[in-house]
C-alpha cells in the first residue's frame, strides 16, 4: 500500500489540475458568453435609441402650440398633416401644407390644381359640409368664414381667419408658414417672389413707359361694372406690388373694388385696360354691349391697341402661386402687345 502513496498523489495532482483547467474553462467560457451577452445587447440598445429619436419625433410632430385668433387662444398641431380648408387652399400649398379638403371653386384654380391631385383633396362644398370635412379626417382646419365653425372645431383645431386678415402676399407667406410650422419655407417662397418679380419689371423696362398707367376692370354678366386695386384679385398685386405699375385712380387706392358707370367709365381709363368677364351663365350680351359701345371705343387704351381680355378662373386668383405665376402671365402679354403695335 505504501509502495502506492507516489501514485495516488500524482493521480491526485491530475484530478485538482483537472478541476482548475475546468473551472478555467468555465470561467473563460462564462467570460467569452458575457462578452457575447454584452455584443447582443449592443443592437437592442441601437434599435432602442432609434425608436426613441422616432418617437420624440413622432411626439414633434403631434405636439400642440398656441394661436392667437378672434375666436380666442387655439392650440394646434406643430406640424399639422391634414389641413381641411374652404378658400385658403392656395395660400396652404405655397408653404408645403397638405390640404386634402377645400371648397368646390378651387379645383378651377390652374395654378393649384396638381398639386390638389396629388393630395387626393376632396371637395368639402361651400359653405364647408360637416360631414364631408369629417370623412377628410383633418387634424387642422382653416377657415375664412365661420359658419358651422362651432361643429368644425369639435373635428379638428379650426383657425377663423376673415377675409382681409392679410393685405399682402408677404404677410400672407408669413402667416401661413407659421400655421404649417415651416417658417422657412416661407421665407423661400418670398425670396423666389421676390426674383421673379424683379426679372418681370427688367424685362419691361424701356418696353413700357414707367409712368404709364395700369387698370383691373371686371364685367359681370349682369352688366356691372368694377375696377380693382391692389389686393382683391385679377392680379392686382402683380401688377401694381410686384410690377409697380401705376394706378389710373390713385385717389382711390385704398378701396379694392369701385363700381364704375358708363359714364364714369374714362374718368378710371387706364394707358393699358385688363378686363375679366365674370359670366357664369356664359351670356355674352354685357360683354357684347360694353364693347361695342362709343364709350368704350373713345378710351385711348382702344386707340392704341392696349386693351386685354382675361380669363375669369385665371385672373381672378390672389393666393401667393397665383400672384408669383401672374408675373410672366403679364408680361409676356405687354411684351407680345408692345411687339405687335410696333409692326402696325
Amino acid at each position: 500500500m505504501r509502495k502506492n502513496k507516489p501514485l495516488f498523489a500524482v493521480m491526485s495532482m491530475i484530478f485538482m489540475l483537472s478541476l482548475f483547467l475546468a473551472a478555467c474553462g468555465g470561467t473563460s467560457g462564462g467570460t467569452s458568453s458575457t462578452t457575447s451577452n454584452n455584443a447582443g445587447t449592443t443592437a437592442p440598445a441601437s434599435e432602442t435609441a432609434a425608436k426613441q429619436d422616432e418617437k420624440a419625433a413622432a411626439t414633434a410632430e403631434n405636439s400642440t402650440r398656441s394661436f392667437e385668433t378672434s375666436k380666442g387662444t387655439i392650440q394646434i398641431p406643430a406640424k399639422p398633416q391634414r389641413i381641411v380648408t374652404d378658400y385658403y387652399g392656395g395660400e396652404l400649398i405655397a408653404v408645403g401644407g397638405n390640404v386634402v379638403g377645400v371648397e368646390p371653386e378651387a379645383f378651377k384654380n390652374p395654378f393649384i390644381i396638381e398639386q390638389l391631385k396629388k393630395s387626393n383633396a376632396q371637395d368639402v362644398g361651400t359653405p364647408v359640409n360637416v360631414e364631408k370635412v369629417l370623412e377628410a379626417a383633418p387634424d387642422l382646419i382653416v377657415v375664412m368664414y365661420d359658419k358651422n365653425y362651432d361643429a368644425l372645431s369639435k373635428i379638428a383645431p379650426t383657425l377663423y381667419l376673415p377675409y382681409g386678415t392679410t393685405t399682402n402676399i408677404y404677410d400672407t407667406v408669413r402667416l401661413f408658414g407659421d400655421i404649417v410650422g415651416d417658417k422657412e419655407k416661407a421665407e423661400q417662397f418670398l425670396a423666389d417672389f421676390d426674383k421673379k418679380a424683379a426679372e418681370g419689371r427688367a424685362k419691361l423696362k424701356g418696353v413700357i413707359d414707367e409712368n404709364a398707367t395700369v387698370g383691373l376692370y371686371e364685367l359681370t354678366n349682369k352688366g356691372e361694372l368694377w375696377i380693382f386695386g391692389d389686393n382683391a384679385g385679377r392680379g392686382g398685386q402683380t401688377v401694381y406690388n410686384a410690377l409697380k405699375m401705376k394706378m389710373p385712380h390713385i385717389e382711390k387706392a385704398s378701396e379694392q373694388t369701385v363700381q364704375l358707370s358708363m359714364e364714369t367709365l374714362p374718368q378710371y381709363a387706364a394707358d393699358y385696360m385688363f378686363l375679366t368677364y365674370y359670366n357664369p351663365d356664359q351670356k355674352e350680351e354685357a360683354l357684347n354691349n360694353l364693347t361695342s359701345s362709343a364709350i368704350w371705343k373713345g378710351l385711348p387704351a382702344f386707340k392704341k391697341n392696349q386693351i386685354f381680355f382675361n380669363d375669369f378662373d385665371t385672373y381672378y386668383r390672389y393666393d401667393p402661386i397665383a400672384v408669383t405665376a401672374q408675373i410672366d402671365l403679364f408680361v409676356d402679354m405687354l411684351l407680345k402687345r408692345a411687339e405687335e403695335n410696333k409692326k402696325k
